[in-house]
């Protein structure tokens, strides 16, 4: 079983599109989405929800009025000013730190397992799709990362399937370094912008750290090809293969509107590019 994870250093360079694409090219695979901040593949690939499971993670501090007596020790030591005048823990401010439960009298405090948010396993018409909500606000986001790529890889690894598609969050925090834990290869996905350029470069960073091989696509190269060349010159000064550039064209646009996933949505120029991306990935 093998496991790519396909990312970008930052938002709306066209990763979930291109994941998309590959969730119709690939044979035998499952799909996760790893950006459980703000997912979106299944806008795309439309699941059908099988399974549904708590988000549980952390703990914040509920006060038992009937044993309460208000005699304010847990507001003095409490450093988040989570408890306030009337004795009801603001569950967003608590730190969870157990302090105000070790300190009152009464024992009046308990601690309850936080609610974070929700994961999924479903079916899709490109097979099956393991995702994830964050509730707002919600923190312990690398740890729900990791949650749903380890139900994705028993997934596979119980219906024989071969290949682990993660469509993964932007930038280079916490969920990044989760969805690149233990995968083959990362594929990140840039845009020819200064941010374009200069989110790549970390990113990559990153990946490199923890021991992944990387290699790249530039999306809408043609929009600025000087620092597309630019960054094909970077690329290949560190021996990163550039698998492909993918042209400007508005049918992106349509196919998002549609909801489909571009490979399906339309055969023109961007998909050709797509598909010949896809082999080389094969190939690596």
């Amino acid at each position: 079983m093998k496991q790519l994870t396909v990312i970008s250093g930052k938002g709306g360079t066209g990763k979930t599109i291109l994941t998309a694409s590959f969730a119709v090219l690939a044979k035998k695979k499952v799909m996760v989405d790893c950006d459980v901040d703000a997912a979106d593949l299944h806008l795309l690939l439309h699941p059908e929800v099988k399974e549904t499971h708590r988000f549980e993670e952390g703990e914040k501090a509920v006060i038992d009025q009937g044993l309460c007596t208000e005699c304010g020790r847990c507001r003095e030591v409490c450093r988040f000013d989570a408890i306030p005048e009337d004795y009801v823990v603001d569950p967003i401010s608590c730190e969870g730190c157990w302090v105000c439960h070790y300190t009152c009298p009464e024992e009046a405090i308990r601690m309850e397992k936080n609610l974070c948010g929700e994961w999924y396993l479903s079916d899709t018409k490109y097979g099956p799709l393991v995702h994830a909500r964050l509730g707002i606000a919600e923190e312990n986001s690398g740890k729900l990362v990791t949650l749903v790529k380890q139900k994705a890889r028993e997934l596979a690894s119980s219906e024989k399937l071969d290949l682990v598609i993660i469509d993964g969050p932007p930038g280079i925090g916490c969920p990044v370094i989760s969805s690149l834990a233990g995968v083959d290869l990362a594929l990140v996905v840039t845009e020819p912008t200064i941010s374009g350029s200069h989110d790549l470069e970390r990113v990559i960073a990153v990946a490199h750290h923890f021991g992944v091989k990387t290699a790249a696509v530039i999306n809408r190269y043609d929009i600025n090809p000087e620092i597309s060349k630019d960054i094909e010159d970077w690329c290949e000064n560190r021996d990163i293969p550039v698998l492909g550039k993918i042209p400007f064209d508005r049918v992106v646009t349509e196919a998002l509107v549609a909801g489909v996933p571009l490979i399906e949505y339309s055969h023109n120029s961007v998909s050709e590019k797509i598909e010949a991306i896809w082999k080389k990935l094969l190939s690596l």
